[in-house]
């Protein structure tokens, strides 16, 4: 399999080469698609949870448990600052 890099991507596996990390090219592409390949899993897993959690919305309010939308977004707002005052 040939491929083709652009300039930019062929000066980095150049650069990761230069520094002693990798021994050639193919170990740096097959490393970056094994990167890859972990994102995309990562992507379906949290996609997956996802769909279950907008599955367990729906059942709830199919089931009348619903919250009323304002209530929400005092909620939603007053987690926010929360957040933001553990970060400060």
């Amino acid at each position: 399999m040939n491929v083709s890099l652009t300039p930019e991507l062929e000066d980095f596996v150049k650069r990761l080469l230069a520094s002693g990390l990798y021994t050639s090219a193919s170990e740096v592409v097959r490393d970056g698609l094994r990167l890859l390949a972990e994102r995309e899993v990562l992507k379906e897993t949290r996609l997956g949870e996802l769909r279950k959690q907008i599955a367990h919305g729906l059942a709830e309010a199919h089931a009348g448990k619903l919250k009323d939308g304002e209530e929400v977004l005092r909620e939603a707002v007053r987690a926010i600052r929360k957040r933001s005052r553990k970060r400060a």
